[in-house]
């Protein structure tokens, strides 16, 4: 009995020590107002519910009214400090030393992996971030534009037929994914394909879910779906070792880009640093380009006078691509494609694909006046600049020719759907060209009714039509009319 209460005695001291450490330490420092909510969840429940509703602005919005463009608060187990606005976006991706780095929250951290680029840092983060740059690099995925088309063709006309009501939303994701998995991976169409679509669906939602990690939860259920995607991968690494030990390597996929990497002393990547990798490409290429379409593909289904204008153009590229070989799209029809990528551009604009993201503070650092605490979580919006009226005017006004001038005409770190500056996603070329050759095939040889006129988005956290966009499909045929 004695031990137990001698016990409890020492345990009570250290609480209260740490509590007034950590009581000290916040008054030492300047904190962002704000409120960090319930224990351990935070306010990570009305923000999940605000997504759900698409209400993840006025979320925002709410707390900017109350505590100003910088504020404390506690999401999915982190303490966050929220930063809005240009200044916001230039020191989250501007580079140099601003304390800032990866670091997901702790439920994207499970499902991405502790050696997800996100989650690296310095040297490892240059060196694994230059292997899926060079890969995707533009002038790379121009080179292979019409191999993509192929594949993108022949994926949709798979799905589609025999069909006269699908959803949309469904639809895009498939030929998405699968289309990304045969370019990076070289996998082929099967069980093992299929496979790995239905656990990436499961894992994405749960990347900022509540923290528990018990069964029947959103996040177990991610992080057990987690476990059978990183078996598949394995497989396929070990399966391109193999190959390379009696075949000269190619550096034809982002397996065989990593598995050739090395370090400053000549060290391959570790398996497991390959599979968090793998995973993270496919969540951030997949799902921004299956968000895109979707938004695409829910406007034109809408608004007539778009739907018209866009179908127009691609006419005209059908037009082009009769004097190619094989009739295949290549660069020069995607560069023409200008007026569909500014409707895409404006639709990013006012529901980008990302709403946000977090970042971490890896040493104590300082923003707008207030200190930010190392191994607290920052959290970037896009809405801070996208919906700014002295940044783009009239923005609740959906207004394609705004992007006529390129995006070069707005401030920097104004327009980030992609990120910024030297942090801009990688896969962002590979993303619109998969979206544009996407919406072509569609639009030139299908129209469709809307059966849900007025549904709503939902965000999971990234944003869909809720109803996964159903509509009543047909063929169309040279006398055809919008």
């Amino acid at each position: 009995m004695e031990d137990i209460s001698l016990l409890v005695l020492v345990v009570t001291l250290v609480a209260l020590f740490a509590g007034y450490f950590t009581l000290k330490t916040s008054v030492r420092k300047k904190l962002p107002p704000g409120s960090f909510g319930l224990p351990l969840i935070g306010e990570s429940i009305s923000f999940i519910r605000a997504q759900k509703q698409d209400g993840s602005d006025e979320w925002i919005r709410s707390r900017i009214r109350k505590y100003g463009p910088v504020f404390k608060t506690s999401l999915m187990g982190s303490r966050t400090v929220v930063i809005t606005g240009q200044a916001g976006n230039r020191f989250v991706f501007g580079g140099g030393d601003t304390g800032i780095g990866g670091n997901q929250v702790a439920t994207a951290a499970s499902i991405l992996g502790k050696h997800s680029i996100f989650e690296l840092s310095g040297s490892r983060h240059k060196l694994v971030r230059s292997a899926i740059t060079k890969f995707l690099k533009p002038e790379n995925i121009q080179r292979i534009v019409g191999e993509i088309d192929l594949l993108v063709k022949d994926q949709i006309f798979k799905e589609l037929d025999g069909k006269d009501v699908v959803q949309l939303v469904a639809l895009v994701k498939r030929v998405t994914f699968k289309v990304t998995c045969s370019m990076f991976f070289g996998l082929p169409e099967g069980k093992d394909k299929d496979s790995l679509f239905e656990d990436f669906t499961i894992a994405t939602k749960g990347l900022w879910a509540i923290p528990l990690n018990i069964p029947g939860t959103q996040f177990y259920k991610a992080v057990q779906a987690r476990g059978r995607i990183a078996k598949l991968l394995t497989k396929l690494v070990k399966d391109k070792k193999n190959k390379a030990k009696i075949e000269t390597p190619q550096n034809n996929d982002i397996i065989s880009a990593l598995l050739l990497l090395r370090d400053e002393n000549s060290e391959p990547l570790q398996e497991q640093e390959i599979i968090d990798n793998l995973i993270t490409v496919i969540v951030a290429s997949h799902d921004t380009t299956s968000i895109l379409l979707s938004l695409l593909l829910r406007h034109l289904s809408i608004d007539s006078k778009i739907l018209s204008e866009v179908l127009q153009e691609q006419k005209e590229v059908v037009k082009a691509v009769e004097g190619n070989e094989g009739k295949v799209i290549a660069w020069k029809e995607i560069q023409m494609m200008k007026h569909t990528w500014r409707v895409a551009q404006e639709l990013m604009r006012m529901t980008p694909p990302a709403f946000g993201n977090f970042k971490c503070a890896w040493r104590d650092t300082t923003f707008g006046g207030y200190d930010i605490p190392k191994g607290w979580k920052v959290f970037w919006v896009a809405s801070g600049t996208h919906m700014d009226s002295n940044i783009f005017e009239d923005p609740y006004k959906f207004d394609p020719s705004r992007f006529e001038n390129s995006t070069k005409s707005f401030p920097p770190y104004a327009y980030v759907p992609f990120g910024g500056g030297p942090r801009i996603c990688p896969g962002a070329e590979f993303a619109r060209i998969e979206a544009l050759l996407t919406i072509h095939h569609l639009i030139t040889k299908y129209s469709w009714t809307h059966l849900i006129r007025d549904e709503p988005l939902i965000r999971e956290p990234s944003p869909y039509p809720a109803m996964g966009l159903p509509v009543k499909l047909c063929q169309r045929n040279d006398k055809t009319t919008v």
